[in-house]
């Protein structure tokens, strides 16, 4: 099921690039974009976890490196019938980790040094769980797909601001729009590429919380490591990009009035009640 989701998720994304290169560029623009999207396609694909450790620093490391945080994830992949997943670090303070890979076959899964002072073998046995649980459940090449297109689709909303701001569009009766089409995408595809990532992050987020309470047997652990890291972040901001944050566990990004509305996570209080209520009615 996830398979369709993520090739109708590629289509759908395919179709808004395409319709930004039009607005900046009519028919040639379209056709650039179309080129870039089945570019894209391939590159997300193959190689978008790759992109995405880069381009935080994600450096890998083997049990002799780090005992306690490899054998964890050792462990807790054993438990939920995975293959070893990669393991990286990453050397920043803010608190937080994601997966990513095009399979189970091909995961991996970073940590930051941050989360690893911050909580404590239970804890963070419940995140290191609830990202094994995005890769049982499939869900990290959705998301790194999104992460991928979302990023391209802004930079190229960015282009068509920049040329409204400069007087790069065409004349209105030109094919395209012009440049009221160029100052409509580029406000429109930045949103339209949140909304996605929004609509895909939520839901499985919640998936991964109730994947990894099987995994780990412990509810109450990953909800206590959920309101440590909303803290955490909140003190320590992450350096991120917009469009890889839903990738992580709790937001990486801080802010609130409109772009809370625009959160690519659940409010951590409801996941927190979530996971007590496994707790609850489940015995682990």
């Amino acid at each position: 099921m996830n398979s369709i989701k993520t090739a109708f998720l590629m289509a759908l994304l395919t179709v808004l690039l395409v319709l930004i290169g039009g607005a900046i560029g009519g028919k040639g623009g379209m056709t650039i974009a179309f080129l870039l999207a089945g570019g894209l396609n391939f590159f997300s694909y193959w190689f978008s976890d790759r992109i995405v450790l880069r381009m935080y620093g994600a450096q890998p490391i083997e049990e002799r490196d780090n005992p306690r945080f490899f054998g964890m994830v050792r462990h807790l992949a054993g438990r939920a019938g995975l293959p070893m997943p990669k393991v990286y670090v990453i050397q920043d303070d803010s608190p937080n980790a994601f997966a990513t890979g095009r399979n189970p076959e091909h995961a991996a899964i970073a940590a930051t040094t941050g989360i690893m002072r911050l909580l404590n073998d239970e804890e963070l046995a419940g995140v290191m769980a609830h990202e094994l649980g995005h890769v049982k459940n499939r869900d990290i090449l959705i998301s790194t797909v999104a992460a991928t297109f979302a990023g391209a689709i802004t930079y190229l909303a960015h282009m068509a601001q920049w040329g409204a701001m400069f007087g790069g569009g065409r004349s209105d009766d030109d094919e395209g729009g012009g440049m009221f089409g160029m100052i409509f995408m580029a406000i429109l595809a930045p949103i339209a590429a949140m909304l996605v990532q929004m609509a895909i992050s939520r839901s499985r987020e919640f998936g991964a919380d109730a994947a990894g309470a099987r995994i780990s047997g412990n509810p109450l652990s990953l909800a206590r490591a959920l309101q440590k890291l909303e803290m955490g972040s909140q003190q320590i901001p992450m350096i991120a990009n917009s469009a890889t944050a839903h990738m992580f566990i709790v937001n990486p990004l801080t802010g609130g009035g409109m772009m809370s509305l625009f959160s690519t996570h659940p409010p951590i209080p409801e996941r927190v009640h979530r996971l007590e209520n496994i707790s609850r009615t489940h015995d682990y």
